[in-house]
């Protein structure tokens, strides 16, 4: 298979690379390293410098005859969304517009979208399966909603063929620890506690202890990067096979607290990570986890890396590998 990973230097993209490269097919990186590193690109992998804002660029690559394009070329801070919601529109709508645009121009059959429970919002039942409303509490959820309504009608109206996958909480990083390079500036809970412990940060805001919870704190549904790659590519498989298009929770389907990940990185680090508590975060539900049943019926899809002492385990060896190299 040929496949275009747009936003591939990214954290899930290079994983999923990665996935794709193990399998022996022909892989593809279209990014512009606003976030992306490049440290991670592998050698077998095409690079095409750019960004999916430009036009020009887009009809270059895409001219090179692609059965799969994978978008995960979308900014992802919900927080920061609601600040800048005019950066979001630009790159995360319009830009998916243009790449979707391209993608029928130069007849692409397949496209995967990464997407995100933030669709979701506040949640009215759990676990949360693809029927749930869809009512996104924060911009960067709607974006994500606002293209996966676009791609349903370029299905009907261009025939283009797509999954859309809903991430839960990525996190880890590959077991084997072919990537060892580390997000810039993280804003989800685990980065931030390695953090913690590795000494760059002298603690963890914990925003809010007072959800009705088991402990007080939020509860969320993590879900282990390298089992998000494997999800990518059976969607490819999916769609070279002729099965029409489809949308797909992916998560681990339990739910774990903030501080039982914090608790579990204590155990598995050896450091103390101090922590304070502070209030809630506007539009942050008490529990979120998935029903990932319909990806298991569909792609056979079922996350094998996703406990929480894999996810920690394989994210401190990344830091530790780090610190051995700035030392």
């Amino acid at each position: 298979m040929k496949v275009l990973l747009c936003g591939g230097a990214g954290y899930i993209g290079t994983h999923v690379a990665l996935e794709f490269i193990r399998r022996g097919d022909q892989v593809g990186i279209l990014d512009n390293f606003s976030s992306g590193l490049r440290e991670n690109v592998r050698p077998e992998v095409q690079l095409y410098e750019g960004s999916i804002l430009d036009k020009a660029h887009l009809d270059r690559t895409l001219s090179e005859k692609w059965d799969t394009v994978i978008h995960l070329a979308a900014f992802k801070a919900a927080g920061e969304s609601m600040l800048e919601p005019a950066k979001y529109a630009n790159n995360n709508i319009c830009g998916s517009l243009l790449l979707l645009s391209a993608c029928v121009e130069h007849g692409v059959a397949n496209f995967i979208l990464s997407s995100s429970a933030a669709v979701y919002g506040e949640p009215t039942y759990l676990p949360v399966d693809e029927k749930h409303p869809t009512l996104p509490t924060n911009y960067y959820g709607y974006t994500k909603l606002a293209i996966e309504d676009n791609l349903a009608w370029f299905s009907r109206l261009k025939g283009l063929n797509y999954v859309s996958l809903r991430y839960f909480n990525a996190a880890g990083y590959d077991p084997n620890g072919e990537m060892l390079g580390l997000e810039t500036n993280p804003a989800n809970l685990i980065p931030v506690v390695m953090e913690v412990a590795s000494g760059i940060r002298k603690s963890i805001q914990i925003y809010g202890d007072d959800y009705p919870t088991k402990d007080g704190t939020g509860v969320r549904d993590y879900v282990h990067v390298s089992d998000l790659a494997i999800a990518h590519a059976q969607a490819a498989d999916y769609l070279m096979q002729g099965n029409g298009s489809l949308v797909v929770n992916l998560g681990s389907e339990q739910g774990l607290s903030v501080r039982e990940i914090v608790e579990c990185a204590r155990q598995i680090t050896g450091k103390a990570i101090d922590e304070n508590i502070v209030g809630r975060r506007p539009g942050d539900p008490a529990k979120l986890i998935a029903s990932s049943t319909k990806a298991l019926k569909t792609l056979g899809w079922k996350p094998k890396f996703s406990s929480v002492e894999t996810i920690i385990e394989t994210t401190w060896k990344v830091y530790q590998s780090k610190a051995k190299e700035n030392s």
